[in-house]
């Protein structure tokens, strides 16, 4: 009984952060089923194809402002703090869309969505990591992007009946319910520690295991006079930030975040109707979209429930592997133009169910759950910020630049292109991401110190 309460508590934190993911999904999904509504109700608001693709391209580049300035907040705000402001602003963001009478509001009200999109991206995932235990952390630090998942499938639903304004102050709502979830959890203990706050209520609350809340001593012999824990050295010197505890995490998280994107992800979700159509499919379009969004979810979830059993790196090297085959395959389709009275002339539809599969398998969510495990302790916040905007300002670039590729490569020509970033993370898997599945944070931090010694790790007990 008591390891179910424990268990619990845990389940109502991810599920208070993983609130925030699940409005993430609801900005990316929201262009997709907005934009037609706005076609039919409202025709004056958008009068060429451009204006479209800002709707749908300008949240990450407000979500990139939003993560550069989230790891000082999160820093000295905290993790649960820092989602909770959040809140009320996404809500505004969600609300100015709702009632925006002409199109320059409505780029403004998914500016402000974006902006917050940036403010929760690395916190809600630090937040979660930070509070499990190493033995379910891999499962519960997948809740969050299984919300995104169904955050982006809930879009495509209810846009599919709802008109466009409608669409966004539902979403509204779930940012209300963010802000009250989480006001009877505790911070993480992990940044209470690092401020040198008490963080026996918050370990107690969570009922957290000793290995969990394991710390890695920085003891230098040649310097015992540095300066204490609660005021660590600032990331940006060249000591620190070229330190192998630093510089090693943050390549890997760098390259697993860009391959992320450029495997092709959102170019497919935004474009995922014209692809499609290009198939000949008689499914309706936003059928076929609702299909899509399903297939997510449910691949999500399977990873959800293999990552603490496989391992991180088989997921990403089997997701990397699958990926590849399937982009191959639909530039193959694009390029042949197979007919389509014959079964290959679903070959993209195929090709594209097959690609979501993968993705959601391994590249959808780890990286993302990597963020809260890889990082120093002292420097999570501020490494995991900016990764994130690394990963926003990918995603910008992949929808941006989309029909350009096309126009220069072809069609057949793009996938193969996304084709080749797969197989290039596959080898970059393969070779540079260490298997943290079972280990605490201090292990993990341990393992890029390069240290051999178990001394180093001071577990805190709890009284």
């Amino acid at each position: 009984m008591i390891v179910n309460v424990c268990l619990l508590f845990k389940l109502w934190l991810t599920f208070g952060a993983s609130l925030a993911f699940l409005i993430i999904g609801l900005v990316r999904g929201y262009s997709a089923s907005a934009i037609p509504s706005i076609e039919s109700l409202d025709p004056s608001f958008i009068q060429h194809s451009e204006q479209k693709s800002w709707i749908g391209a300008i949240p990450p580049l407000g979500a990139f402002l939003g993560s550069m300035l989230s790891g000082s907040l999160m820093q000295r705000a905290g993790r649960k703090r820092t989602l909770q402001m959040t809140a009320p602003v996404w809500a505004g963001g969600w609300l100015l869309l709702g009632f925006a009478p002409g199109f320059a509001l409505i780029l403004v009200g998914r500016f402000l969505s974006g902006l917050c999109v940036g403010f929760v991206l690395a916190p809600a995932q630090v937040y979660v990591s930070e509070c499990c235990d190493p033995e379910i952390r891999g499962r519960l630090g997948s809740l969050p992007t299984l919300s995104m998942s169904l955050g982006i499938l809930i879009s495509y639903v209810a846009g599919n009946w709802l008109y466009w304004r409608h669409l966004a102050f539902l979403s509204a709502a779930f940012c209300a319910a963010l802000f009250f979830v989480l006001l009877p959890l505790p911070e993480s203990p992990v940044w209470l520690k690092a401020r040198g706050l008490d963080a026996e209520p918050s370990i107690n609350w969570l009922q957290l295991s000793n290995r969990a809340v394991a710390t890695v001593k920085d003891d230098d012999e040649k310097h015992p006079e540095k300066a204490p824990e609660s005021e660590p050295k600032s990331l940006f010197t060249r000591e620190v930030f070229l330190s192998s505890a630093v510089i090693k995490p943050l390549i890997v998280g760098f390259a697993l975040l860009i391959f992320q994107q450029f495997s092709g992800i959102d170019a497919v979700i935004f474009f995922t109707v014209e692809i499609f159509q290009s198939a000949g499919s008689k499914l309706e379009a936003m059928t076929a979209t609702i299909v899509v969004g399903a297939v997510q979810l449910i691949s999500n979830g399977v990873s959800t429930m293999l990552v603490d059993r496989a391992g991180r790196r088989p997921l990403l090297l089997l997701s990397a592997v699958t990926m590849c085959v399937s982009m191959a395959s639909m530039g193959a389709a694009f390029y042949f133009q197979f007919e389509a009275e014959s079964w290959l002339g679903y070959l993209p539809i195929i090709s594209l169910v097959v690609f979501m599969l993968g993705f959601s398998l391994g590249f959808g969510g780890l990286p993302f759950l990597l963020l809260g495990e890889l990082f120093p302790t002292q420097y999570r916040s501020q490494l995991s910020a900016m990764a994130s905007a690394v990963n926003l300002l990918s995603m910008f670039t992949v929808i941006k630049s989309y029909h350009a590729l096309e126009a220069v490569l072809t069609s057949a020509g793009t996938f193969w292109m996304y084709t080749a970033f797969c197989a290039m993370a596959f080898f970059f898997v393969l070779f540079m991401v260490p298997e943290t599945k079972g280990k605490s944070l201090a292990e993990i931090e341990e393992h890029f110190r390069g240290k051999k010694r178990k001394e180093v790790v001071h577990l805190q007990t709890i009284s």
